[in-house]
């Protein structure tokens, strides 16, 4: 591949922008169990990348940062075998659909209805951090059918795993270390399950890239170094930090995410006559 020598500046720039993205996305994604693919798809998004594009690109590098980040938690022993082996199957039959659907459909309602979701499981966990919280082991129940929705939503809404799985089993009163750890882990199987889907879609004709290859790979390397160089710092982080302090934090970031991408969403939602008909009848 060739590339004119004018581009090289706009290249370093755009790789600069993305290590800094990467990093903190996945100190985040690897300290709380969340944000990574919403924090890093927002920005993708702000450059004009369809979502479908960018949710491959996003779980492309995930590949890398959820294998480290894995490997920290398992260093660390963040880790909860039971959970783990529940989790990772169900979020690759999620995901696999989510993947191929995305480049079909528009998820833009998929979306509406996750940070609804999200927003008010957010206020209950900061009411549950604020009240504190038992150190409990996580139970099992009902943790397939929420492995398979956070890998669909995950695939096709670009970010979703960590908000939805992690969040749930947070607000459901489990130890904060070890659902961090074993989401981010599981979330390694998931990424690679994903990404396989989005390279056939590709291969098929069903997605198709656009913009400059160049300035893609400038990107997508730049997520991947960033999130290497804050992986293993994460596992660490999730070891030592307090578990109120953490379920504090996870909280008024979900909540943020919720009505920053709600903002993003409004008007968009405003170009459906369902909406509209929904809207007139609640006076918004």
């Amino acid at each position: 591949m060739s590339i004119p020598p004018d581009l090289w500046p706009a290249l370093a720039i755009t790789f600069g922008l993305f290590l800094a993205v990467g990093f903190f996305a996945q100190l985040v994604d690897g300290a709380v169990g969340m944000a990574y693919g919403v924090i890093s798809s927002s920005v993708l998004l702000a450059f004009g990348v369809p979502p479908a594009q960018a949710s491959a690109t996003i779980h492309a590098a995930e590949c890398f940062t959820t294998g480290a980040s894995g490997i920290s938690h398992l260093a660390h022993r963040n880790v909860d075998w039971r959970l783990l082996a529940r989790l990772a199957p169900a979020g690759i039959v999620g995901g696999v659909a989510g993947a191929y659907l995305v480049t079909g459909f528009d998820p833009t309602f998929i979306k509406a209805v996750v940070v609804a979701y999200l927003g008010g499981l957010g206020l209950y966990l900061l009411a549950r951090a604020i009240r504190g919280l038992k150190e409990e082991p996580p139970h099992l129940n009902h943790v397939v059918p929420l492995g398979v929705v956070g890998g669909f939503l995950d695939a096709s809404g670009g970010g979703g795993w960590g908000p939805i799985v992690t969040s749930t089993l947070l607000g459901r009163g489990h130890a904060p270390r070890y659902v961090i750890g074993s989401v981010n882990t599981a979330e390694f199987f998931v990424t690679v399950a994903i990404t396989a889907a989005f390279i056939w879609t590709m291969l098929t004709g069903r997605l198709e890239f656009e913009g400059g290859a160049a300035t893609a790979l400038a990107s997508l390397a730049g997520l991947i170094l960033g999130g290497l160089i804050a992986a293993p710092l994460a596992g660490y982080v999730t070891k030592v930090a307090p578990a109120r302090l953490l379920l504090g934090f996870a909280a008024l970031l979900v909540v943020s995410l919720s009505i920053w991408q709600g903002i993003q969403l409004w008007p968009r939602l405003h170009e459906y006559p369902i909406f509209n008909s929904f809207a007139e009848m609640a006076g918004l």
